[in-house]
């Protein structure tokens, strides 16, 4: 019964840890500031490319 206890503690803690991280993460609008930081990061490496284009 002891450890049953301390399983359902374990899923209860990092279920919450999960539901906070999630929430901040929606708050502060964190995953479309990432993904528009890597948008820039990638036209940077192929506006550097030269263009090879032949029709």
């Amino acid at each position: 019964m002891k450890k049953g206890c301390k399983i359902c503690k374990g899923v209860a803690k990092g279920l919450a840890i999960t539901t906070g991280a999630l929430f901040a993460v929606y708050m502060w609008n964190l995953d479309q500031k990432v993904l528009g930081w890597a948008y820039v990061q990638v036209n940077g490496i192929f506006d550097r490319k030269s263009a090879d284009i032949k029709f």
